[in-house]
């Protein structure tokens, strides 16, 4: 007879954690949005990117290198790659949601770092792991979009974004959703020799190859981290 009142204080304290999280990621989007205005993209630009892209690493990653004056390939594959992680997520989350039809690719779309993180830190029952990932994606959702949208009519009304130093945020932003993922040696030995191998290409290459290449450091590791952990 207690398991109703304790299903729902159990949503309550899912439903509050969401909230913080997309407030949270809200405020980075902020920054997104002005970074992306300061690179030349305009409002709906961004906004598009948000929307569809809806992963703040990648979206990140575009924006600086397009504002780097890299090509376009090099940033798509950048932001590709990425992105790639949330696929792996899907696979892993797959049997837990147990989606069908059109819902895939909503649930596609809304798998993430973070409504990943509150599924698997919910496991028990299945459907508070549910309704902790879609609470969670939702709320980030919608206050990362609206953070975009803010974030880029903000920096279109300054006229010269650059002049608040914007031109210099992407980098400081990259390093904000990377550093809480630096949690132990195998990650920070991969952070390293990704930079290492960005810094050594930057004066060779074009912008934004360096940081493809640093992807593709990243990409290696973590499959050769897999590879080892499965033997």
């Amino acid at each position: 007879m207690d398991s109703a009142p304790a299903a729902g204080s159990d949503r309550r304290r899912i439903q509050g954690k969401a909230i913080s999280i997309g407030i949270a990621t809200g405020a980075y989007a902020l920054s997104f949005g002005a970074i992306s205005v300061s690179t030349g993209l305009t409002v709906w630009q961004t906004q598009t990117l948000s929307l569809f892209m809806f992963t703040g690493a990648s979206q990140f990653a575009f924006v600086g290198i397009i504002g780097a004056g890299g090509g376009l390939v090099a940033a798509v594959l950048t932001a590709w790659l990425l992105g790639a992680r949330n696929a792996m997520y899907a696979v892993s989350l797959g049997p837990r949601l147990d989606l069908r039809g059109w819902r895939r690719f909503v649930g596609a779309q809304s798998t993430i770092d973070e409504s990943t993180a509150m599924a698997l830190a919910h496991p028990e029952p299945v459907s508070s792991s549910r309704y902790a990932f879609w609470a969670t994606a939702a709320w980030i959702y919608v206050l990362w979009n609206l953070g975009t949208l803010v974030g880029a009519l903000g920096a279109a009304a300054i006229g010269d974004p650059n002049d608040l130093g914007l031109d210099a945020a992407t980098a400081a932003a990259l390093l904000a959703l990377l550093w809480p993922r630096l949690v132990d040696r195998s990650m920070w030995a991969t952070a390293l020799a990704a930079a290492v191998v960005a810094v050594v290409l930057t004066p060779v290459l074009q912008p934004g190859l360096p940081v493809l290449a640093a992807a593709l450091v990243a990409v290696a590791a973590a499959t050769l981290t897999g590879r080892r952990e499965v033997r």
